[in-house]
């Protein structure tokens, strides 16, 4: 796999991150709510804290591999999608059996961070 193979691949990844920040803002009270309590989470203002958490995480993983692409920056990524796939599983199972797969989408996730991960420094 060349470098621009490579870099496709980290601005994917990139924009999945950014594209999330704006969903979870743009749903703040839609869907991002509504997922948290289905999942349990009762408390509107622990939900929007939460939500809030993501947004931050989401944020900071975009510009770690926009300003840092090094092997941690990937490994870290990695550890975060394993931590909130297994929170998500915890809170909403069924999201497993949803016909879009909102969580299965981080299984190619972890494939490319694994991928660039072994490339990088």
């Amino acid at each position: 796999m060349n470098d621009k193979d490579l870099n496709l691949l980290r601005y994917s990844l990139i924009a999945v991150w950014w594209l999330t920040v704006v969903a979870s803002l743009v749903e703040w009270n839609g869907q991002s709510l509504a997922l948290l309590q289905a999942g349990g989470i009762r408390s509107i203002p622990l939900a929007h804290g939460l939500i809030a958490a993501g947004v931050v995480l989401d944020a900071a993983l975009a510009l770690a591999l926009m300003g840092w692409p090094r092997r941690i920056s990937y490994q870290l990524s990695g550890v975060a999608v394993i931590a909130l796939t297994l929170i998500a599983t915890l809170l909403l199972p069924s999201l497993w059996l949803h016909p879009l797969l909102p969580l299965g989408k981080n299984l190619p996730i972890l494939v490319i961070l694994h991928i660039l991960a072994r490339r990088a420094s």
